[in-house]
């Protein structure tokens, strides 16, 4: 049966993924790695599910088609270069994310618009549900 992934798992294989390099990043090599991390192989179907992971494997494949210019350094700046190198990567697929969250709010704006919706609608705070709890003082 297959094991379902919690939300440190997809972290821990979103950040194994941006540490890995593009030219040896595949679908299995991933598997494989998050049998380390998650304790038991997951199926290349079963990380596709999460858009976190595909995200940070698209952005990954993208960086392979980006020259690097390869330095001879001591091994103090190599492990920085890493560390730099990993988070440029995390930073490049936010900024991706950002673009298709602005995407998104954009065309729910216009299609609020079309619809004739005011602000004061669609910035309407989510109602309270009651759910029979003994606390309804407190709230």
């Amino acid at each position: 049966m297959a094991k379902h992934l919690s939300t440190s798992d997809i972290n821990a294989i979103v950040k194994c993924i941006q540490g890995l390099e593009p030219q040896y990043l595949t679908w299995e090599v991933i598997c494989d790695k998050a049998a380390s991390l998650v304790g038991k192989r997951p199926t290349r179907q079963s990380i596709c599910k999460h858009p976190a992971i595909v995200a940070a494997y698209r952005s990954a494949k993208g960086r392979d088609r980006i020259p690097e210019i390869s330095l001879r350094k001591p091994a103090s700046l190599q492990i920085a270069g890493q560390r730099i190198t990993r988070l440029e990567a995390e930073v490049a697929e936010l900024k991706q994310i950002i673009s298709l969250y602005n995407e998104r709010f954009l065309t729910m704006q216009y299609n609020a618009y079309a619809m004739g919706m005011k602000e004061a609608e669609i910035l309407k705070p989510l109602p309270i549900i009651d759910r029979e709890r003994t606390d309804k003082g407190v709230r």
